[in-house]
């Protein structure tokens, strides 16, 4: 029993303390200009749409997710040009598509020979909508590097909302 007691009496070896993590602060937020570069940015990735199709949409997204904690006037400006670029490259692209599926589908029953035009003719209006997509981009950009807040046209309200 003596053993038992020297079992139970004796002093547990010293464990080597386990390393505690210091807690996580918050992510520092952006200077003013920090800010105006990260937003112009976010408006100039509609360029990227011009040589890729598709990665300005994805570099404004990731925009949004780095910044959104960091700076409320960046989230919401990389949140207007993410919207703003699927509206209009992807939406334009879609209806293009969507003109020629009907076209292309009524041409088997001989109407849709005659509303080939209309589809040329929608297709030239509606391949604007990069163009105009760009412009608006562009003219984001600049506002929002001279420090103004920029709106898009009924997407601005919008993308407020989204971040309350």
């Amino acid at each position: 029993m003596d053993t038992e007691n020297e079992v139970r009496e004796a002093p547990l070896p010293s464990a080597s303390p386990i390393p505690v993590a210091p807690a996580a602060q918050p992510p520092a937020p952006l200077s003013p200009a920090d800010e105006r570069l990260w937003a112009m940015l976010a408006h100039l990735s509609v360029l990227l749409n011009l040589v890729t199709g598709f990665l300005g949409v994805g570099a404004a997204l990731i925009i949004y997710l780095v910044y959104r904690n960091r700076s409320r006037y960046v989230a919401y400006q990389a949140l207007q040009a993410l919207l703003f670029q699927l509206i209009f490259w992807g939406g334009g692209g879609l209806l293009i598509g969507v003109v020629w599926a009907v076209v292309g589908l009524l041409s088997a029953v001989l109407v849709g020979i005659f509303l080939i035009p209309f589809a040329v003719i929608a297709t030239v209006v509606l391949a604007a909508f990069p163009v105009i997509a760009v412009v608006y981009g562009v003219i984001g950009a600049l506002q929002c590097n001279q420090g103004e807040d920029f709106r898009y046209w009924l997407i601005g309200d919008w993308a407020l909302n989204l971040l309350k």
